[in-house]
């Protein structure tokens, strides 16, 4: 499988497959012998890069998550792998109690809160060390961003975790965050995880988390950032919407509503005529093949849907095909 580096310094950067798995529901919606079945093909395929949270999956039984960091440790166990794999995960989004959520009483990213909630990532994982380690979402306590930056670097320091990375922060908070830790020589994010696909999505609806407008997609803000700083890696969450390029049952999401969408599929529906691949497989080879340093985060529920996917790794767009895709507005 084609490899992508993350990360810039050569004590913590790590090359990585250019499509990561995500293992959001395996654990719950996702029983153990298909997850595993699922990891093993992803490995067999070439894959080294899994991403899970500590907070998955929390609202598949109002629990507090932890399901899938736990199932990755007994695969990784079961398999006596783990050496060559990049293990991504999440903090700062996990329920305090069950019943409640990352909206109303998530952890945050208190010192404290990072180091407990890294020390429990690694032992549900059971790692000694996780290589990217991502602040989930942004702190709804008011914690200083340097308490927030100091936390994870102390982590970096002592050998506990690699590099680091941020979900779902505002671009202005990212770069707040990444200057306070180059002026103090701390290391900083250096993995973005944003949703990111084909189709560009409106960013005004706000949500729970951000009433100004939506902080979680990668829009022209976070993709010029990454041009000016080409040290970063952006990991594109929900490239394939939830499967509603090819599933008449998924419509497509809250946001999606504009021209600009029709134009878009138009354009995709040319190109997977013209090279006879599924449009999954056209999208994830359109952001592999982006001039950015992109990584798709892809799911699957069955190992049927990963080999799909994964037959983008096959896929070469031609310029033209590209250019069409990209100007398609």
């Amino acid at each position: 499988m084609r490899q992508r580096t993350i990360g810039t310094d050569p004590a913590t950067r790590r090359e990585v497959s250019a499509l990561a798995l995500g293992a959001m529901n395996m654990g719950t919606r996702t029983d153990e012998k298909t997850s595993f079945a699922i990891l093993d093909r992803y490995v067999e395929a070439g894959g080294t890069f899994i991403d899970t949270s500590n907070n998955y999956a929390f609202w598949a039984d109002g629990g507090q998550g932890g399901q899938s960091e736990e199932l990755i440790g007994r695969w990784l166990r079961d398999r006596g792998v783990g050496d060559d794999l990049v293990i991504a995960t999440k903090l700062g989004a996990r329920p305090l109690a069950p019943g409640t959520g990352y909206t109303d009483n998530a952890e945050g990213l208190s010192a404290r809160a990072v180091r407990e909630a890294a020390e429990a990532s690694r032992e549900r994982l059971g790692l000694e060390r996780v290589d990217l380690l991502y602040a989930h979402i942004e702190d709804q306590r008011g914690v200083p961003l340097e308490e927030t930056v100091e936390g994870f670097a102390d982590l970096v320091r002592e050998g506990s975790v690699g590099l680091l990375g941020v979900s779902n922060h505002s671009v202005w908070r990212v770069e707040r965050a990444r200057a306070l830790a180059a002026s103090a020589g701390l290391p900083g994010y250096e993995v973005l995880q944003y949703q990111h696909g084909y189709l560009r999505p409106r960013t005004d609806i706000g949500d729970p988390l951000c009433a100004d407008g939506d902080i979680g997609g990668a829009g022209s803000d976070l993709l010029t950032y990454m041009r000016a700083e080409p040290g970063l890696t952006l990991v594109a969450y929900t490239p394939l919407l939830g499967g509603a390029y090819v599933r008449d049952d998924k419509p497509l999401p809250r946001g999606y509503d504009h021209p600009g969408t029709t134009a878009r599929l138009a354009a995709l529906g040319e190109v997977v005529a013209e090279t006879g691949a599924t449009p999954n497989q056209v999208v994830l080879a359109w952001q592999m093949g982006h001039e950015l340093p992109i990584v798709p985060l892809v799911g699957a529920s069955t190992v049927e849907q990963l080999d799909e996917l994964l037959g983008a790794l096959d896929l070469d767009l031609t310029e033209d095909q590209r250019a069409r895709l990209d100007a398609a507005n």
